[in-house]
C-alpha cells in the first residue's frame, strides 16, 4: 500500500501560524481522502511545519479506490413510456439492467450499476488542489494571476505516491519531486526518491523538518549553554512562548551567547527582558542572586566561521542600540513622577464616546476606594491599615504610565513601567503592586492578584471598562469582541472566585455604572445596560463554572437571581447540591420532585390556572393520615430551610430537604391525588404545588439530568 508525500515550500511564513497551517492542511487533505473513499491509518498520518514548509505523510493509502454499487430510483413501472426512456438515457442502461421494486407508491424501476475504483493517483490529482485551496489561514497573499491565496508565495510543491509524482497544479506551481533544503547551509535542489527517504534527505540538506526535535535541540543547547556560565534561564511564564517562536523561525537551530554592556544592568528587568525577548527573541540569564546577568543567549538559523563570531557580533551589536534607546527614554521617565503625568491622561483616548483615560483613572480611583472595603473583609490576611486609601491612589495612578516613553517604546510593559516609577517615586509597595497588577488576570492561565489593594484596582478598572461599553451597547456579539469584555468579565470572576470575595456582583455593576453617571434602579437606560450586563455575567459564569468541572445541569440549577452574583455562595450551593443528589435521599427526593412537578403541569395546562394558594387542613381525609404528616413535613422543611439559605448553610437546606423524602413517598404511595372531589383533588395539587416550591429555593430542580 503506498505512502503519501505532499510538501508545500514557500516564503517564510510567521512562526506563530506554522502549527495552525500544518494542522489545517492535514484536516483539508484527510477530509478529502475519506469522502474519496481512500482508507487510511489516522494515527499514522504525520505533519510538519517549518518557517519554509508544511509537509504531511499519510501511509498505507489503497492503491484503488474500491468499487462501490450505485442505485438510482427511477419512475413507477407503469409509468408512461417516455418517462422510462428518459430515466434509461440518463442511466446509459436498458431496463434489463434496472431492477423492479415494491415502495409505498407501489413498483418502481431501480437502476443499479458497478462504478469501479479510481486508481489512487489520479484521485489525488483532483482533490489535493482542492484541499489546499481550503486550507484557511489568518491572512493571506496574492501573487499571481490565478488569484490564488496562501500565507506567503508558494515556490514548489512536492508530491510523491510512493515513488511516483502525484501531477497537478496549484497557484502557478506544478508538482513534482524537488525541494530545497536550507536556504544558506544547502539550498539544493534535493530530488527526494519517495516518501520514506524525505525526513532524511532534509536533515541532510539541514532542514530539521519536526518542530518538536527543535524544540528540544534549542531547549538542550540553551540550558547546557547557561549552566556552562554557571547562569540560570528566566523560567517564567514566556519561557514556553519564547521558546516557540524560535522554533518558528529556524529551520537548523544554531544555539550562541553572546555578551551585554554591563552600563546596561541597572536597567529594570522588565525593561532588560522586554529589549530581548519581546524585540529580539533571546533568552535571558540570570546570576545567582537573580540579579540579570550581562549575556543573552540566541538563536540563529545559520553557521558562519569562526563559530558564529559574525552573526553574535551583529546580535550585541543590534541589542546594545535597543538598550541604549531604553536607556535614554528611562532616564527621560524620570524627570517626572508619575502623579505629574496623570493630566497628560487627558490627552488619550480611552473610548471617542466614553471620554479620556484621565476620566478612566479618576473613575476606578472611586471605585477601588469603595470595592477595597469589600475586599478587605473577605481577605484574610489584610493588614493594611489604609487600604483603600492606597487602592484609591493605585487607581488614580495606574494609567499614568501610558505616557512614557519607555512604555511607548515597550508598550508589553504597561503597568510594569508604572509600578517601578511608582517605586522611585516613593509610593507605598501596595500601591507599586496594584499598578503592576491591575491589567491581571488576562486570561485562565496568568496570575490572579491576591492582596485586598491589588484586587480592589484590578476589578475597579475590569468593571469599568465592562460598565462602560455596555452604557454606549457596544456588546460582544457571536465571535466578535473587539475589546476584549469577555476577557474583562473571566478576570472578575476568577478575580472574586479564586479569592473567595463576599462581593455581590450586582451592587459593584451598579456602582460602576454610576460612575459614568447612569442611575440602574431609576431609569430606562440606565436598567437596559444593567439588565444586559447581568445577562451577560450569568453567561460568562455559567461557562466559568463548567470549565472549573461543575455539571452544567447542577450549574443552570442553582445560577439564580436571589445569589446576587455572590460566587462563593453559588459554588456552595453547587457542590452542596452535588453531594445531596448523589445520596439514596437525593436521588429519591429528585424522583418525587418530578413526579410532583409533572402532575402539577399536566393539571395546571388542563385546568388552565397555576396552583399557588395556601393549602386548607380542614379537607384533608381523616383516612389518610399521609396528607396531615406530609403537610407537616413541608412546613417545618420550608421554614428550616430558609433560614439555612438566609443563614449561608446550604448543606443544612439540604438536609432540610431530605426529611420530605419519606412522607412524600408514603403520600404518592397512599393518596389519589386526582380524585372526584373537586376541592379535595386542588387541596390536594396545593400539596404538590408546596413540595415544588420548597425545593425550588434552593434549586431549580427541574433543570437537573439523570
Amino acid at each position: 500500500m503506498p505512502d503519501l508525500l505532499l510538501e508545500v515550500l514557500s516564503e517564510e511564513i510567521p512562526a506563530r501560524m506554522q502549527a495552525g497551517g500544518a494542522a489545517e492542511l492535514q484536516k483539508q487533505v484527510l477530509a478529502r481522502l475519506e469522502e474519496a473513499r481512500l482508507e487510511f491509518d489516522a494515527g499514522a498520518v504525520k505533519s510538519f511545519a517549518t518557517p519554509r514548509r508544511l509537509a504531511l505523510i499519510v501511509p498505507g493509502l489503497p492503491d484503488v479506490q474500491p468499487d462501490i454499487r450505485v442505485e438510482r430510483k427511477g419512475p413507477r413501472v407503469d409509468a408512461p413510456e417516455k418517462a422510462i426512456q428518459g430515466f434509461l438515457k440518463s442511466t446509459g442502461l436498458t431496463l434489463a439492467d434496472c431492477e423492479q421494486r415494491e415502495t409505498p407508491k407501489g413498483p418502481v424501476w431501480f437502476a443499479v450499476s458497478q462504478e469501479k475504483g479510481r486508481p489512487a493517483a489520479e484521485v489525488l490529482a483532483d482533490l489535493l488542489p482542492q484541499a489546499l485551496a481550503a486550507v484557511s489561514w489568518p491572512k493571506s497573499m496574492r501573487w499571481e494571476a490565478s488569484g490564488t491565496r496562501w500565507v506567503r508565495p508558494i515556490r514548489s510543491i512536492l508530491c510523491l505516491l510512493d515513488d511516483t509524482v502525484v501531477p497537478f497544479r496549484f497557484a502557478g506551481v506544478e508538482s513534482d519531486r524537488i525541494t530545497l533544503g536550507h536556504r544558506f547551509l544547502d539550498p539544493g535542489p534535493h530530488t527526494i526518491a519517495d516518501p520514506a527517504s524525505y525526513p532524511a534527505t532534509l536533515e541532510a540538506a539541514k532542514v530539521m523538518l519536526d518542530p518538536e526535535e527543535r524544540a528540544q535541540r534549542i531547549e538542550d543547547e540553551v540550558k547546557a549553554l547557561a549552566e556552562s556560565k554557571n547562569l540560570f534561564l528566566l523560567d517564567d511564564e514566556r519561557h514556553l512562548e519564547l521558546l516557540d517562536e524560535n522554533v518558528g523561525l529556524v529551520e537548523w537551530p544554531v544555539v550562541r551567547m553572546g555578551g551585554i554592556d554591563p552600563q546596561f544592568l541597572d536597567l529594570p528587568g522588565p525593561v532588560q527582558r522586554s529589549a530581548m525577548r519581546t524585540h529580539q527573541r533571546y533568552f535571558g540569564l540570570l546570576e545567582v542572586a537573580s540579579s540579570p546577568a550581562p549575556h543573552f543567549i540566541m538563536v540563529a538559523n545559520t553557521k558562519t566561521e569562526n563559530d558564529c563570531a559574525a552573526i553574535i557580533k551583529g546580535n550585541e551589536r543590534v541589542l546594545h542600540a535597543r538598550l541604549a534607546d531604553a536607556r535614554f527614554f528611562w532616564d527621560q521617565d524620570k524627570r517626572q513622577t508619575l502623579e505629574e503625568r496623570v493630566d497628560a491622561l487627558d490627552g488619550v483616548v480611552f473610548h471617542a464616546r466614553l471620554g479620556s483615560m484621565k476620566e478612566k483613572a479618576k473613575r476606578i480611583q472611586a471605585l477601588a476606594r469603595s470595592l477595597c472595603r469589600s475586599v478587605e473583609n473577605s481577605v484574610h490576611d489584610a493588614t493594611i491599615d489604609d487600604a483603600p486609601d492606597q487602592a484609591a491612589r493605585a487607581g488614580l495612578l495606574c494609567k499614568a504610565d501610558l505616557v512614557t516613553e519607555t512604555v511607548g517604546e515597550f508598550p508589553d510593559l504597561q503597568g510594569i513601567i508604572g509600578h517601578w516609577r511608582a517605586a522611585d517615586d516613593g509610593e507605598p509597595p501596595a500601591v507599586c503592586n496594584a499598578i503592576a497588577d491591575h491589567y491581571r488576570p488576562q486570561g485562565p492561565s496568568d496570575y490572579c492578584p491576591n492582596v485586598p489593594v491589588s484586587i480592589a484596582v484590578a476589578l475597579a478598572d475590569k468593571l469599568d471598562t465592562l460598565a462602560g461599553f455596555f452604557a454606549i451597547d457596544e456588546r460582544p456579539t457571536g465571535s466578535k469582541d473587539p475589546f476584549a469584555l469577555r476577557r474583562a468579565a473571566q478576570g472578575v470572576i476568577r478575580l472574586i472566585i479564586e479569592n473567595k470575595l463576599r462581593l455581590p456582583l450586582s451592587v459593584a455593576l451598579i456602582e460602576a455604572l454610576t460612575c459614568y453617571g447612569l442611575r440602574p434602579l431609576e431609569e430606562p437606560d440606565g436598567k437596559a445596560a444593567w439588565d444586559n450586563l447581568a445577562a451577560f455575567f450569568t453567561e460568562r459564569v455559567r461557562v466559568d463554572l463548567r470549565e472549573r468541572g461543575y455539571r452544567h445541569d447542577l450549574v443552570d440549577a442553582v445560577l439564580r437571581p436571589d445569589t446576587e452574583g455572590d460566587f462563593v455562595l453559588l459554588i456552595e450551593r453547587i457542590e452542596a447540591l452535588d453531594r445531596f443528589l448523589k445520596n439514596d435521599d437525593g436521588a429519591n427526593l429528585l424522583t418525587a420532585y418530578r413526579r410532583a412537578a409533572n402532575i402539577l403541569r399536566i393539571e395546571e395546562k388542563k385546568d388552565g390556572t397555576h396552583y399557588k394558594d395556601k393549602v386548607d387542613p380542614s379537607l384533608f381525609d381523616v383516612s389518610k393520615a399521609e396528607e396531615r404528616i406530609l403537610q407537616e413535613r413541608i412546613n417545618d422543611a420550608k421554614e428550616k430551610t430558609l433560614r439555612a439559605l438566609n443563614e449561608e448553610l446550604p448543606e443544612e437546606a439540604m438536609q432540610a430537604m431530605a426529611t420530605l423524602r419519606e412522607p412524600v413517598d408514603a403520600f404518592f404511595d397512599n393518596v389519589t391525588v386526582n380524585c372526584d372531589d373537586p376541592a379535595l383533588r386542588r387541596n390536594r395539587l396545593l400539596m404538590l404545588s408546596q413540595i415544588r416550591a420548597t425545593l425550588d429555593r434552593v434549586a431549580d430542580f427541574s433543570k437537573i439530568e439523570g
